[in-house]
């Protein structure tokens, strides 16, 4: 009964592996470096900081979280009558497609210069997926080796431009990651709430509360007319007295006149 449990627990973690595997894009990959075009398509070459560089496809396998190992060959190209530098780009990446950790490794005239192994995290198994951790392993490595590759006094100009050629495939190795057949995208962070208070000019917050007031009564507007100025009535008048009519004057007596005899 016990060997059947664990052979069921077996074919779970199988199917549950087989539905979040991680792989690389081959072919998006050799697509950013310009086509596997050289060496039966196996390789593909490209100008970088005034050098030739080779790049070999990707080889992989996996890790025991379900995440994959990662190994690229990277040649600087120097010519017909001298001999080629070659570097190492090794990757780890979790099941979820987080890079867990990276080292690289160059061979420059028979002397070998590696970096130190650069954690996405104190916690491999809690690699964060997010771009600014594998942003961050990335510019870690360049610099841990950069800083090696300076202490051996080299000055040939593709071979002081072998770590930004390492960072060229790194991030383009990134981008063509697949989770399941999709590609890794981060996780969006939520946006922290605002605390700021914004008021319209013309708006007047409300109190926060006014128990069993009525609402105001506003009255409606009036209409002033324009100004009427009212007839003023004069007061009666008094009543006329008839006056008494004056005393005629006599009429004059008219004259005797006697005529001539």
């Amino acid at each position: 009964m016990k060997s059947n449990f664990l052979f069921i627990a077996f074919l779970l973690s199988l199917v549950i592996h087989s539905f979040a595997a991680v792989t690389i894009d081959d072919e998006a990959f050799g697509k950013s470096l310009g086509g596997w075009k050289k060496r039966e398509k196996a390789t593909a070459e490209y100008p970088l900081s005034g050098a030739d560089y080779r790049t070999y496809k990707p080889e992989t396998s996996p890790t025991p979280d379900g995440g994959i190992f990662i190994s690229v060959r990277i040649d600087h190209v120097r010519g017909w009558l001298a001999s080629d530098d070659h570097a190492i780009l090794e990757i780890t990446v979790g099941a979820k497609g987080a890079i867990v950790s990276a080292q690289s490794t160059i061979a420059i005239q028979g002397q070998s210069i590696k970096s130190d192994v650069i954690l996405g995290s104190n916690d491999a198994t809690k690699a964060i997926l997010s771009p600014e951790v594998a942003v961050q392993v990335g510019t870690d490595l360049v610099a841990n080796l950069s800083a090696k590759l300076l202490r051996e006094n080299i000055v040939e100009a593709g071979r002081v431009s072998f770590p930004a050629a390492l960072r060229h495939n790194y991030n383009h190795l990134y981008q063509s990651l697949r989770v399941d057949g999709v590609q890794v995208l981060p996780v969006a962070a939520a946006p922290p709430p605002s605390t700021s208070i914004t008021l319209s000019v013309n708006t007047i917050p409300a109190p926060a509360s006014v128990p069993d007031t009525p609402p105001a009564i506003i009255p409606p507007p009036v209409s002033l007319s324009p100004a009427v100025t009212p007839a003023v009535t004069p007061p009666p008048a008094a009543p006329v007295q008839p006056q008494k009519p004056k005393d005629a004057a006599p009429s004059p007596t008219p004259l005797d006149i006697k005529p001539y005899g």
